[in-house]
Formats: C-alpha cells, structure tokens, sequence
C-alpha cells in the first residue's frame, strides 16, 4: 500500500523549515529531492568505495566498475529495453539529446532534411537542432499544441514528408503536464523509416515507460528529476540506430587501440562514453532507480493522478488564476498566471515566504511561450512525495498573493 508518510520520511530535506515554515517543495519539475538511500549511496561511493572503473585490477577498482556497470541493467529493466548495449550512461538528457544530434544526425543528415518539433518542447530538445540549422542547413518544422494545450499525434504524423528524417519530441511537457501520444508518432514514423527521438526526462518520473512498446529509436532520460544525483543519466539507443552513429567525443576508454597512425574503436556503447565518468553519480543513480521500483511506478501515477485531480480542482476554483493547458491526462504539473498582471516572480517570491518552492520563468520553454501569449508563468510541480494537504498551503498562498497584487 502506498502511504506518503512513510515515503516522506525517506526525504530528509523535508522536515526542514524555510522561512519559518515546514517546506513545501513543488519543484521537482526541475529538479526532485533524494531519499536517504541515494544520499548514502553517494556518501559511501567517496568515503568508502572510490576509485576509478574499467582500468584497474585492483579490489576498489573492481568493485566500482561493478556497481557501476549494474547501474545498465538497472536501467534496461527501468526502460524496459531489450538489451544493456541499448543503454548510454550520460550527464543528463541535455548530453543524451546533443549526443543524438552530434553522433546520429551529423553523419546521417544533410541540407534540406527535415526534422519535426514540437512548441512544447525543453531547450534541450530544441537548440542540438538549431545547431544542424546553422551549421548543415537541416530544416526544422514545428507542430502546434491545440487551446488545452494537447498536442495531436495525427498532426505530428502529417507534418512528415520526404525530407523528414526525424521526429524531436518530448513525451510529457515540463511546462504544461501534457501527455503525448509518442507511440502511436514512433509507430507510425517507423512506417516511414523517420527515426524517433523522445526526450522522456519528465514522464519516466511520473508513470511507467516501455521503450520496447513506443518503438522509438532513442529515449533521454535524466537523473536528478528521477531522485538521484546531479550530473547522472542514460540514453536508450536502438541498436540499428547506434550502429549507424560516429563517436563525438574522444579519449580513454572509448577506444581498444590507439597508434600514430589509427584507432579501433571499443565495442557500444563504451563507443560513446568516453573519460572517466560520474561514477558514483551514476550508482546514485542505480539506486534512485531501484528506489523508484520499489515503491511501484505505476503505485507512484496513482498517487500523483489522486495529486492532479485534487489540485486541478482546488486551482480552478481561484477564477483570478489562469491555467496553462488542460490536456486530458495530463501529469500534475500546473504552469500559471494570475490575473490583473502580477509578475510570477512576484508570485513565486511571496509563496516562498510560506515555504513553498515553485519555478517562475519561462521554463527553458521559450517557443511554447510564445504560442501561450505570455513571457513566463508560475509552475507548481508534484512529485511521490507531496500530500494534499500541501496543495491546500499552495492554494491559502495563492489566496494571499491575490490580496497583495491582485
């Protein structure tokens, strides 16, 4: 049985005060908390394990490659993919995504292929194809969400012509909650022999993911939103689609020989990683994931459906709030304004006299700032941990700021 008190007892920074309040921390869209287990995980790691992986024979060495390399299989049962060779250990889903663009599309592209985006989609996912703009004459085609802030699978699918090469898209939008249909887009692109990106760095959080059933080709996912540390993540690469890639950073580890007049490259994906890691930030990572399965992903989207549906409601009854998005299905991620012009970061400053941690700004979401018509909003993100009673200190907040700037 799922019992949030139990689970925010594993969180220690949550029984911390912040200006004289217990914390209440909606902003793990950004960033999630850890539970002790990654905390001790990462401590002993440098206390007591440290060394480097792959390159010694001696008992530190052996046992950090260990724990480093489970961390693969860790992430295959996580993603459900069908083999640990599929799986890329990256800083985050910033270094996956550029890895795809740098080690997939530079070889693979040229002027005037096209590839689809989304409005809704994080800068992570949008600026490794400017580059291929810039720099190769790649064209990008964007694809517009509808007034809820859906965005439609079929209009995504008829943006593809013969120039597309690839399809960019996010899986849940960090700004808006929406969910996207990315199956039904990887199947059909695969139809089409279109590759498949998804930037899943918010959705694997909330609910389970199978890469196996979406049929994409590649899939980001990023370790500290997941409760681990900073600077930790994977990619998962489809094998067909990692054979047809070319490394994009050099040096040890990436390589089997090396003379003044060649290299032979290391087997995939050792291929892609190369120089000494985030060790102990990866088996961090490992453990937030097994955390994570412990607990049940789909015990953790019924705790967060029963979050968004109490919060959706108690929002919308502040008729001086205006809700971005209101997609069917959407994750409990609430991005809004209020009415009479009050500056998020106004917002945002007062509630956090009460305790309670939101994000103002833009949202590293410019383009979808754009099509909402404003330049930045308020964002309240729940994560395992929060309770309702939380939702209803966000809302007397909310009620207060209204009194102030209203």
């Amino acid at each position: 049985m799922y019992d949030v008190n139990e689970i925010r007892k594993d969180f220690p920074i949550l029984a911390r005060s912040v200006n004289g309040k217990p914390l209440v921390y909606l902003d793990s869209g950004a960033s999630a908390q850890k539970p002790q287990v990654v905390i001790d995980a990462v401590t002993r790691g440098y206390a007591e394990e440290y060394a480097n992986v792959h390159r010694g024979l001696h008992f530190l060495s052996n046992l950090a490659t260990d724990k480093y390399e489970a961390v693969r299989g860790k992430t295959q049962t996580f993603l459900n993919a069908s083999s640990e060779s599929e799986i890329l250990f990256t800083s985050g889903s910033t270094e996956g995504l550029n890895l795809v663009s740098y080690g997939w599309a530079v070889p693979n592209l040229k002027a005037g292929d096209e590839i689809i985006l989304s409005v809704m989609e994080h800068h992570a996912n949008i600026v490794p194809w400017h580059f291929l703009r810039e720099r190769m004459g790649v064209v990008l085609k964007w694809v517009k969400t509808d007034a809820n802030g859906s965005l439609d699978s079929q209009a995504v699918i008829d943006a593809i012509t013969d120039k597309t090469k690839l399809i960019a898209i996010t899986h849940m939008s960090n700004v808006l909650g929406t969910v996207v249909d990315v199956k039904t887009i990887c199947h059909a692109a695969r139809e089409r022999g279109v590759a498949t990106c998804i930037d899943g760095s918010q959705a694997t959080v909330h609910m389970p993911v199978d890469v196996a059933d979406i049929g994409c080709d590649f899939y980001a996912i990023t370790g500290h939103k997941l409760y681990g540390p900073t600077a930790s993540g994977a990619m998962f690469i489809r094998a067909e689609r990692m054979a047809e890639m070319q490394p994009f950073m050099g040096g040890g580890d990436m390589i089997r020989d090396v003379s003044r007049d060649m290299i032979t490259y290391n087997d995939p994906p050792h291929k892609f990683e190369a120089g000494t890691p985030g060790i102990v930030q990866m088996i961090g990572f490992g453990v937030a994931l097994d955390y994570m399965m412990d607990i049940g992903m789909e015990n953790i989207a019924i705790h967060e459906k029963a979050l968004f549906e109490y919060a959706d409601k108690k929002l919308s009854g502040l008729n001086w709030l205006n809700i971005q998005g209101n997609a069917a299905g959407k994750g409990a991620i609430f991005s809004f304004t209020m009415a009479g012009g009050a500056h998020p970061h106004d917002i945002s400053t007062i509630v956090d006299q009460k305790g309670i941690a939101v994000r103002a700004g833009h949202h590293c979401a410019q383009p979808l700032m754009d099509h909402l018509g404003v330049t930045a909003t308020c964002r309240a993100s729940f994560g395992m941990y929060n309770t309702l009673n939380e939702v209803d200190k966000l809302v007397e907040a909310l009620e207060l700021c209204h009194e102030l700037l209203g």
